[in-house]
């Protein structure tokens, strides 16, 4: 595995040429790739597109990013892993490094010209001691070797001897060092720095569901994401088929996390907002809380669908189809019972109502044969054509339109009352209520909970398609409709749910777990909870954790691991001069700074920054070395992180929220963003609970 024209002597600079070595194995690898002549293979012209399409694919998963590890840690062990662990993905044969006792853990498979493997695969079973292995249990790993790199330079390295008494159990300074990196630009993967109880929540099975509790900087995010990388690697065939969606809460925090999973080699992964699933109408009008929560509730689940089977009606006439010189008549008492029936089977509207014309085919079908005619499948699908069962079809299952269902709901006190009755009461029907009903669904000024209705209904009247694993991330802001609309999204596959109880900063935000789970369709999902922190400094945490009785009695607090305590301080400001000059101070650092403010002040702030010449961007959009500095509304730093954050006037932040604990749940969310210090600035008092 080690490159024997390395010194012997020199253990660096044998895994440095060990790395140029696996580099050159990648580059071959993608110019095999290339080099594919698929002209000769391909039957026609879609096979020849589909096979480009996965060739391109292939050769984007190969491409070795130069400020990437290729490899980051090395495993010795005592003895060559057994078939059991070095069997593959989906119990193929055992894989050709079971021969080996020296490893390399990496991003992806790599292998020379021969075919024996440089780099492993960190999802491989022989990886998994990497992450596990420990004195008391070291899994036959004699060394467990870590690197560090500068960019993409490895420049040194550190050696856990796990199965020698002698040498104590030590923390990790790469592993410090890596955690506590100041980083620029969007979030990176933690493949490198996965810790035991992270790695059991990454390699659980797909069949399973999983919920993970994490407070801030426990690495829930990350963990989800590897979850969905290893996944695939473990089920690429059934998962290719089935697909895989990331669901995030808005297109900042999507384009923050985005370059995780190509970075692992994972480029077939949908991302989407709940508000992109349920994208059915244009959204151009907004709900107050009261509307919005009501709208949220999942009673409005049996308020559509007792909507949408009103319009269901028992048939009072006969149905008389005419064939040749032949009547054959169904009486209004069969039909019922056809109808009554489909409605037992509780299958979708859309299904029941294509299926009704058949069974009133079949019943006239029947009066044929006992006539003593012999009809086939031809003559069945002629009559359910026939024009007086279209018509008796189209008075007693009429087809619906989603939207326009809502639409009535929503603008039609009476309708609204009948089908409401014992679920809303008087006022919560008012308050969702359309004061002016629209006209038609295209001049409706639809809300974001408006569109998770029709999603509701458009799936009571034809099933929503499954994926076989989402991965939902920040849960605890989703109402109990929007859970259900994810849950559409994974009926027949499994879900990954992150969030923390704590953040939940919407007047619908989740209560608890157990709840939010039988919402998604998913009750039996295995709760695990985070509590070491990774990210945030000892100092912020603590003070942050003040908040905790307050927002979220009885969860555990975080516990930061990190040696570093990190930078904190509190000032007193007098105005926008200070927070220009405490941005100044923070950007005369090393790395990632985001200054964060309530909604309502990012205006001044923004004109402030300019007058002062400072240049910075908005979440979501790409950080450089020379435009550090992120402005960031508290609406939108849930899931961001930054190196330094500079907290803008705490009780602002507080008051902008439409009640206390929504405010310092949001205020919870802010003083948590920073990897390495945060300042905290105020011209006015500090919220009670935290001084």
């Amino acid at each position: 595995m080690n490159d024997p024209a390395a010194p012997a002597d020199d253990p660096l600079a044998r895994e440095r040429s060990h790395l140029s070595a696996s580099r050159a194995a990648l580059r071959a690898m993608r110019e095999d790739v290339e080099a594919l002549d698929i002209r000769d293979v391909t039957a026609n012209w879609v096979n020849a597109e589909v096979l480009q399409r996965q060739i391109e694919e292939r050769i984007k998963a190969l491409a070795d990013l130069s400020d990437t590890p290729l490899f980051f840690g090395r495993l010795d062990y005592l003895h060559a892993p057994g078939a059991e662990r070095a069997e593959g993905a989906e119990g193929e044969r055992p894989q050709p490094e079971a021969a080996y006792r020296t490893l390399h853990i990496g991003r992806r498979h790599v292998h020379d010209a021969d075919g024996d493997p440089m780099v492993i695969d960190w999802r491989a079973p022989v990886s998994q001691p990497f992450y596990r292995a420990s004195k008391k249990d070291p899994m036959d790993v004699g060394l467990r070797r870590r690197f560090g790199y500068t960019g993409g330079d490895l420049t040194a390295y550190e050696d856990e001897h796990l199965s020698d008494p002698a040498e104590a159990a030590t923390t990790s300074k790469l592993l410090q060092q890596e955690i506590e990196r100041p980083r620029v630009g969007p979030m990176r993967d933690i493949v490198a720095t996965i810790q035991p109880e992270q790695d059991e929540i990454v390699r659980s099975g797909l069949s399973g569901s999983v919920c993970v509790q994490g407070g801030p900087g426990t690495g829930k995010t990350a963990v989800g994401l590897h979850r969905v990388a290893y996944l695939l690697y473990a089920h690429r065939e059934r998962l290719a088929r089935t697909g895989t969606l990331v669901v995030g809460p808005n297109r900042s925090f999507l384009h923050y996390i985005e370059q995780v999973l190509p970075a692992l080699g994972e480029l077939t992964v949908a991302q989407a907002t709940v508000d992109d699933l349920v994208a059915h109408v244009e959204v151009r009008g907004t709900d107050d809380a009261t509307a919005a929560t009501v709208k949220g509730d999942a009673r409005m689940a049996q308020v559509l669908r007792r909507a949408l089977y009103s319009h269901v009606t028992m048939p009072t006439e006969p149905v008389v189809v005419v064939r040749g010189s032949r009547r054959w008549r169904v009486p209004a008492y069969e039909l019922e019972e056809i109808v009554r029936q489909l409605l037992d089977r509780d299958i979708r509207y859309g299904a029941a109502r294509e299926a009704l014309p058949q069974r009133i085919a079949h019943a006239v079908l029947v009066q044929m044969e006992r006539a003593g005619e012999a009809p086939d499948d031809r003559v069945q699908d002629a009559v359910a054509r026939n024009v007086a069962v279209k018509a008796a079809v189209k008075a007693v299952w009429p087809a619906v339109d989603p939207a326009k269902l809502v639409l009535r709901l929503l603008g039609d006190a009476e309708f609204l009352a009948e089908h409401a009755e014992g679920l809303l009461d008087e006022q919560e029907r008012k308050a969702i209520l359309w004061t002016k009903p629209a006209r038609s669904v295209k001049s409706a000024k639809w809300s974001a909970a408006d569109t998770v209705l029709i999603d509701e209904a458009a799936d009571l009247i034809r099933r929503t398609p499954s994926l076989g694993h989402v991965v939902l991330d920040e849960a605890q802001d989703l109402s109990p409709m929007q859970y259900r609309a994810v849950g559409r999204r994974c009926t027949t596959g499994s879900a990954t749910v992150l969030g923390d109880l704590a953040q939940g900063t919407t007047p619908w935000a989740t209560r608890s777990w157990e709840e939010a789970l039988a919402h998604l369709g998913k009750p039996d999902a295995v709760v695990e909870e985070l509590t070491a922190g990774f990210r945030v400094p000892t100092d912020v945490i603590t003070y942050a954790s003040r908040l905790l009785p307050h927002i979220a009695p009885g969860l555990t607090p975080v516990a930061s691991i990190r040696e570093n305590p990190g930078f904190f301080e509190v000032r007193g400001s007098s105005g926008p001069d200070d927070v220009i000059a405490a941005c100044r101070e923070l950007l005369s650092r090393e790395g990632s700074v985001g200054l964060i403010a309530a909604d309502p002040r990012i205006p001044a702030l923004t004109d402030a920054l300019a007058a002062a010449g400072l240049p910075h961007v908005a979440p979501g959009e790409e950080t450089t070395e020379s435009t550090r500095l992120t402005l960031v509304p508290a609406s939108l730093a849930k899931g961001l992180e930054y190196d330094y954050v500079l907290l803008d006037e705490p009780q602002a932040v507080v008051d902008a929220e439409p009640d206390e604990r929504t405010g310092l749940r949001r205020l919870y969310v802010t003083l948590t963003r920073a990897v390495s210090g945060l300042i905290i600035t105020h011209g006015a008092p500090l919220p009670t609970q935290l001084t």
